[in-house]
């Protein structure tokens, strides 16, 4: 076998994420995500319960991508991101996809999240290049779980204006148990170093306070993961800096395959979100968001019908 072929296997080895799975996906071959090469766009819609800079006055254009290189037990788009079973009815047509994003910014919407994508990046990537193609200009959002490999995101410098990253473990065991990913904490440390890196703690608004460019990090707390939810802020405030723009989301809601779980069976309880917040004033955070104890049922996904979050 000649080092040119070599070479070329290599190339058609799939890298795209953590996972790194030995598939050629390209040959319809199937790796961890159970997703081959095409778009699997699960839905795109208007969302307004974003975080407010990241909505805006009329919402956010928000591509939700069918499957997951994570498998969180808890998932609330479990309907769209679980990897097993029929692949969730989806669009792989690129015209079509950018022909319902522009339908949503014609709306009055200035931004484009990408939701999930990180085993989807080479297609969204085409989503972009055809937007700024047809001369559309929104502020390009990727809403991440975070376990992205760090020199993904380097390439994305430039293509992405504000990174939305949910930084859910610093515990392997938890991540281990609930997401299938015991390497999630030194992974989403990197990921989130090369975001720090680009965009700072700035977050840059145009006039109507819409964020045109910048690093929210999200964090949800999980009912019985106040340790960790300390041990994510600390990360973050210690390693990265405590001016970050910080999401801190109560909204935690058992999903059907988790209503007899012993922890996650469970809404939070107010001493557990109590202590996490003690836990963010102590550390100096004061630039970012805050959600209600009585948040869970409020931002409820349902992906079998055409309005995917309730008003």
């Amino acid at each position: 076998m000649t080092p040119r072929t070599k070479k070329n296997d290599r190339r058609r080895t799939c890298r795209i994420c953590p996972r790194a799975c030995p598939v050629d996906r390209a040959a319809g071959e199937l790796g961890y995500c159970q997703t081959g090469a095409g778009f699997a766009a699960a839905t795109i819609c208007l969302h307004r319960g974003e975080e407010p800079p990241v909505s805006g006055p009329a919402g956010i254009c928000n591509v939700f991508f069918a499957r997951c290189n994570l498998q969180c037990l808890y998932c609330q788009n479990y309907q769209i991101s679980r990897n097993h079973g029929p692949l969730p009815s989806s669009l792989d047509s690129p015209e079509e996809i950018v022909d319902r994003i522009e339908a949503i910014l014609a709306e009055g919407a200035k931004a484009v999240g990408f939701v999930s994508p990180s085993h989807r990046i080479p297609r969204m990537r085409e989503i972009i290049q055809e937007l700024r193609r047809r001369g559309r200009n929104p502020a390009m959002m990727m809403n991440t779980n975070c376990y992205d490999l760090p020199g993904t995101i380097a390439a994305l410098e430039g293509e992405i204006d504000l990174y939305l990253p949910d930084l859910k473990y610093r515990d392997p065991i938890l991540a281990r148990e609930y997401s299938g990913a015991e390497d999630y904490p030194e992974v989403a440390e990197a990921a989130l170093r090369e975001m720090y890196r680009q965009k700072g703690t700035e977050l840059i608004l145009d006039d109507d306070g819409s964020a045109r460019s910048g690093l929210i990090v999200r964090h949800l707390v999980l009912p019985g993961a106040v340790e960790n939810s300390k041990a994510c802020l600390r990360f973050l405030a210690e390693e990265l800096s405590p001016d970050l723009h910080i999401s801190l989301m109560s909204q935690y809601h058992p999903t059907p395959a988790v209503r007899d779980h012993p922890d996650l069976g469970r809404t939070l309880r107010e001493e557990e979100y109590g202590a996490v917040l003690e836990e963010m004033e102590r550390l100096g955070f004061t630039r970012g968001w805050v959600q209600e104890l009585d948040s869970p049922g409020s931002y409820l996904p349902d992906f079998n019908r055409p309005a995917v979050f309730a008003d």
